[in-house]
């Protein structure tokens, strides 16, 4: 098959015009001239159940220059959804053999693995990317690369988003029969922190995330049970009524918590866990996929009009998908332009870190905050320390070249604790002394 015949169907999308399109689409031939160029790198962030999909997916959507990242090894108990996997493969990387798998496959894809964990990977390597998908089954880990894209993020005087700073970011989900994609423009749509409330705690985990590296006592416990427990007592059937079955994998989760260096096992817990597990359904990984690089094309070349901006699936009883437009939250401490902090006139720039730590919502970031404005650093750590100490006790209003230059001023905190810089918009209150 030619090329022109093999992206016969890509290019009707790429250079037809139509009334669906994205602003600024104009059709033309180098639009899958660009997807397949060294200038549009997409990275997957996830190996497994739904990153094999997206990864195929992506391939087979005209996306050469692919990168993906994963911290796990397979498991024999993958092999039932996670299709680029072999029996044979079982104990090495899922990023090194997913990537092995689709460049075999997939004829001109280049796919880069990065066995390893997303902490690991410095902020450049990321910004490098043209679109990030995630495929992930953590809130913490998509929590971390909500902070590392909107760590990119930088405002106008104005309050308006940079566009050359916005780096776009599909997530995907998927729970038993239901799933979830959604598209984040950071700056212009809400980020992970914005709606948390959609994330209720997670009581309930997938199948693949047990066997490898364990992040938490319920991992420990489900471990015990759905896997030790067929590989040392086989044929015999787990009953959670029985004293003596539960106490073996509490003793077992215990044993690989303590291997882990993973407290909190008990054996309450484990009571509490064991029946809340959720199997992982590979036709919801398909359908979600499908989804999010049919997003992830749209953002890259603007043949349609985007998801604005959350996606639900719910396979259960039947087909029901729904779409949800959730807004921005204005004091959103990762994306906003500025959280709004009422300060006292007369307030120290001490005094204003000291409102910081003691903030209920702020407080919790910081540990060790320093404060910028603009390109002026008015308290550093480390070896900013001693130059520019004396400013504590100056006021913050003097600092910033007087009050009506402190109104609606943006000052720039930065932290150990933070994964990006916070943004704090001033707002001057009447003296708060009394």
């Amino acid at each position: 098959m030619d090329e022109a015949e093999r992206w016969r169907d890509l290019d009707l999308l790429l250079t037809r015009p139509g009334r669906l399109v994205g602003p600024g689409f104009e059709p033309c031939p180098e639009l899958r001239e660009f997807l397949q160029s060294p200038d549009c790198r997409v990275l997957c962030v996830g190996a497994g159940g739904l990153g094999c999909e997206i990864l195929k997916d992506l391939a087979l959507s005209g996306v050469v220059h692919i990168d993906v990242i994963d911290m796990d090894t397979i498991d024999v108990s993958n092999l039932n959804r996670q299709f680029l996997f072999r029996m044979k493969d079982v104990g090495q990387p899922k990023a090194t053999v997913a990537a092995e798998r689709i460049n075999a496959r997939v004829p001109g894809v280049k796919v880069t693995p990065h066995f390893g964990r997303i902490e690991d990977q410095p902020a450049d390597w990321y910004r490098a990317f043209s679109l990030i998908v995630l495929g992930l089954d953590s809130l913490e880990a998509r929590r971390y690369m909500n902070s590392v894209v909107c760590g990119f993020l930088e405002y106008d005087e104005e309050g308006q988003p940079d566009l050359a700073t916005v780096k776009p970011m599909v997530d995907g989900g998927t729970e038993g029969f239901k799933g979830h994609a959604r598209v984040i423009l950071p700056g212009h749509t809400p980020c992970f922190e914005c709606t948390l409330w959609l994330f209720p705690p997670q009581t309930k985990f997938p199948l693949c995330t047990l066997a490898e590296t364990p992040r938490s006592p319920a991992h420990c416990i489900e471990y015990a049970h759905l896997i030790l427990w067929g590989q040392v007592r086989q044929g015999e059937e787990f009953d959670t009524d029985n004293e003596e079955h539960m106490k073996w994998v509490y003793d077992k989760a215990a044993e690989r918590a303590k291997q882990y260096g993973i407290p909190g096992v008990t054996f309450q817990l484990t009571q509490g866990v064991v029946k809340n597990i959720i199997p992982a359904i590979a036709s919801t990984n398909a359908i979600i996929s499908a989804q999010c690089v049919l997003e992830a094309l749209k953002t890259l070349t603007c043949f349609s009009t985007g998801l604005d901006n959350y996606m639900m699936y719910v396979g259960s009883t039947g087909l029901y998908t729904h779409t949800a437009k959730y807004e921005k939250d204005p004091s959103c401490p990762v994306c906003s332009a500025g959280v709004p902090l009422e300060v006292d006139p007369d307030a120290t720039l001490q005094q204003f870190i000291d409102q910081l730590l003691a903030d209920p919502a702020l407080g919790k970031l910081l540990a060790a905050p320093s404060v910028s404005y603009g390109s002026t650093d008015l308290y550093g750590r480390g070896v900013f320390e001693a130059d520019t100490r004396p400013n504590l006790a100056r006021r913050l209003t003097e600092l910033l070249g007087g009050p009506e230059a402190a109104e609606g001023a943006v000052l720039t905190v930065n932290d150990k604790k933070l994964r990006g810089p916070l943004r704090v918009r001033l707002r001057l209150g009447s003296d708060m002394s009394g």
